[in-house]
């Protein structure tokens, strides 16, 4: 797998695995629209560091374009491809809805066509923990049923899962969807709790807790995320034999398909979180106390067994650490 495809590259975490894999002296072609929905200077920076990267290269392309992208295809013979291009944000998808039709349904169809059309041999695909929706079962797993999602961001997640499902059906394609839960971590998205809080109590502003902080949340540090992905990209999946109609797994296949959580496996209460937070920058956080909010979910909590079974890795990085290294990050970027 020498020639990878990145979408979304200039985003989170698809700047950290193409960071990864052009240092693993991967080919890695990175392509992202910069769209607006979080400050573009922090994209562009990611993509600063990016192309000093030996073997890297970027595209401005927009995944929804269906000219281009095929043209993208044709011009290079990828092995790969990790599709984490998407609209992104729960809340988000309640106030701009078509932005989510466009980018992780029309765009990912796209994904899916050029990928058959020019002999890729594995697509790996963002999904999310947000496909669990109203599911309470704990730890969530893959072989659990997700067809009850809380907001249309969920929806065109486990809308992902399935489209790929029918490509690798109807052509064999290789799919391997990753649900992940909470990532954090350096260069990270400003839309994020961890971003909004550090900045807010730096900045002597209270931070808004939803559900008065009873919640929980499988936090996974982007390395671990990273790592998980690397590791993946070289499983490409084959038909389980021992898949059955009368008894559907969900997170296997009679095709080519399959689907993996990678998250910490350790859900953390939503107080302890602010508290570590506080702990790195050495400030109390001023306090607003909020209903749940619309498309919110209580808890996360991934089964991981899958995944170590499949690639023999589970995440490990404890969020002190993963805090601490964020904080620090922060304070460098931002220069306070």
């Amino acid at each position: 797998m020498k020639n990878i495809l990145i979408t979304g590259a200039a985003g989170f975490i698809g700047f950290h695995l193409a960071r990864r894999l052009s240092g693993n002296g991967c080919n890695v072609v990175g392509i992202d629209n910069l769209n607006p929905y979080y400050d573009v200077n922090l994209k562009k920076n990611r993509l600063k560091i990016l192309e000093t990267m030996p073997g890297f290269s970027f595209v401005n392309l927009d995944i929804s374009d269906r000219q281009a992208l095929p043209a993208l295809f044709e011009d290079h013979r990828f092995d790969a491809v990790v599709n984490l291009a998407a609209q992104a944000g729960v809340r988000y998808s309640l106030k701009n809805p078509h932005a989510y039709v466009d980018s992780n349904l029309v765009g990912f169809v796209n994904i899916l066509e050029c990928c058959r059309h020019n002999d890729v041999r594995h697509l790996v695909f963002a999904s999310s923990s947000s496909v669990y929706g109203a599911n309470t079962k704990m730890p969530f797993s893959v072989h659990h049923n997700v067809d009850h999602p809380v907001s249309l961001y969920a929806a065109s997640k486990k809308a992902n899962e399935l489209m790929a499902h029918s490509y690798s059906h109807l052509y064999g394609l290789p799919c391997t969807g990753l649900r992940f839960f909470t990532v954090y971590g350096p260069w990270g998205r400003p839309d994020m709790a961890l971003f909004l809080f550090a900045k807010a109590i730096l900045e002597g502003k209270p931070i808004s807790i939803f559900n008065n902080g009873d919640m929980l949340r499988d936090f996974t540090y982007i390395d671990d995320i990273v790592e998980g992905v690397c590791r993946v990209i070289e499983k490409i999946p084959e038909p389980d034999p021992d898949w059955s109609g009368d008894t559907p797994d969900s997170g296997t296949s009679y095709a080519p398909y399959r689907i993996y959580n990678i998250g910490n496996n350790n859900p953390v209460p939503l107080m302890d979180f602010i508290g570590a937070i506080e702990d790195a920058l050495g400030k109390k956080a001023e306090k607003e106390f909020l209903p749940l909010q619309p498309g919110d979910v209580k808890a996360t909590y991934a089964d991981i067994d899958a995944l170590y079974d499949a690639v023999g890795f589970r995440p490990e990085t404890p969020i002190s650490e993963g805090i601490k290294r964020f904080i620090k990050w922060y304070r460098d970027y931002f220069k306070c």
